[in-house]
């Protein structure tokens, strides 16, 4: 399990979704006909995220890129340096198999209510700044959720706030984020 991907699942339930790691997308020999790669293995998407009180539901990928130059957005363009890493982003034909499965998937096991319209998006917690502004105004026109260290951050934070609930990211947040004892006394006062 990765440690990125589990800290973003429990991010996202503490915002009220329920969160899978690590979902296979079954496709049919003749969607990977279609695809043009017979023999491609089952997608995995890093995070299904479903939000039942609103119908949202996000595919997400994770990329942490702590120690290393970050994110780069020419990766995420068509004919891009990378295009193996971030398949979904750069081949529009799998994107719409894979999300349009994934909505199959989910709703044959009434795991979502109806038929929700499933969103690509990135979480990620490192890019340059000038790689940070190119991925907003890609994501933006493309119309995909983007995810960077700002609203890992800002969620960290309000996890600091709430009540104990003996998650990984709560305790960390509540040890890195001194402020959120002291803002939760004012509160309480």
């Amino acid at each position: 399990m990765d440690a990125f991907e589990q800290l973003v699942a429990e991010l996202l339930r503490a915002e009220g979704y329920w969160v899978h790691q690590g979902y296979k997308i079954d496709l049919s020999k003749e969607d990977k006909r279609a695809l043009g790669n017979p023999s491609m293995p089952r997608p995995e998407v890093d995070l299904v995220a479903y939000k039942p009180g609103t119908g949202e539901l996000l595919s997400l990928e994770c990329k942490s890129y702590f120690d290393s130059g970050g994110v780069h957005a020419r990766d995420l363009l068509p004919g891009g340096r990378n295009p193996q890493r971030y398949k979904m982003f750069v081949n529009p034909e799998l994107r719409a198999m894979v999300l349009e499965r994934l909505v199959d998937q989910l709703a044959a096991s009434g795991s979502v209510v109806g038929r929700p319209v499933a969103k690509l998006g990135l979480v990620y917690g490192h890019a340059t700044a000038v790689n940070a502004d190119m991925l907003k105004a890609h994501f933006a026109e493309n119309g995909w959720e983007l995810f960077g260290p700002e609203w890992i951050e800002r969620h960290l934070r309000k996890m600091a706030l709430r009540s104990y609930d003996n998650q990984v990211a709560s305790v960390v947040a509540k040890l890195l984020l001194p402020r959120g004892a002291a803002a939760r006394m004012e509160i309480a006062a």
